[in-house]
């Protein structure tokens, strides 16, 4: 079983980036080249196999972190995060409601672009083995998160970090760096 002390200042608390030196890896992780894989949908859905993955990667022993975007709570955001099991943890946005729509007010937006600051904190820092940033895709297409951001993000990551994104309207970019693109459809027999 391969595991990490989980070492993770965050940004909320000290405004810094991860130092190396703060990060405790096992050696095999280096080893380890992960993936960026999307999961995509003509329209916004629940992705049982993104949920099956996360919780088989937990299950091993890898620490998971599931970010979901635009879903929204009282308590939620970075600074509350639920843990599902010893090796998974949840984060919503810090909205009190769903987002559905390009039209935030600035609390929303505030909450969003805070969620997004803790997400590419936890992908550079190289401590969680996967990192499902759900309906990501729609917060771009709503214009919430910079595409060039998310970019970076994935070309900049840690060799051994597995990324998953999901939600419709995904922009042809991350198509296109993507290792694995699985695209559900609905096929309605008459």
């Amino acid at each position: 079983m391969v595991s990490q002390l989980r070492v993770l200042p965050g940004p909320l608390n000290s405004g810094s980036t991860p130092a190396a030196s703060t990060i405790k890896r096992h050696p095999l992780l280096n080893a380890i080249e992960g993936t960026v894989q999307v999961f995509t949908s003509q329209h916004r859905t629940f992705f049982t196999n993104v949920m099956v993955q996360a919780m088989r990667v937990a299950e091993q022993g890898l620490p998971v972190l599931v970010v979901q975007f635009l879903k929204g709570g009282i308590n939620q955001g970075p600074e509350n995060p639920m843990s599902m099991g010893q090796n998974m943890d949840w984060v919503r946005c810090g909205s009190p409601t769903c987002i559905k729509g390009p039209d935030v007010d600035d609390e929303t937006l505030t909450a969003i672009q805070t969620l997004w600051q803790h997400a590419q904190y936890a992908v550079r820092g190289g401590v969680y083995g996967l990192i499902v940033l759900d309906e990501l895709s729609l917060a771009i297409d709503f214009g919430l998160i910079s595409e060039n951001e998310v970019l970076t993000l994935i070309r900049d990551r840690p060799s051994h970090v597995e990324v998953i994104f999901t939600g419709p309207q995904m922009p042809e970019s991350l198509l296109d760096v993507a290792d694995q693109v699985t695209q559900f459809r609905r096929n309605y027999i008459v």
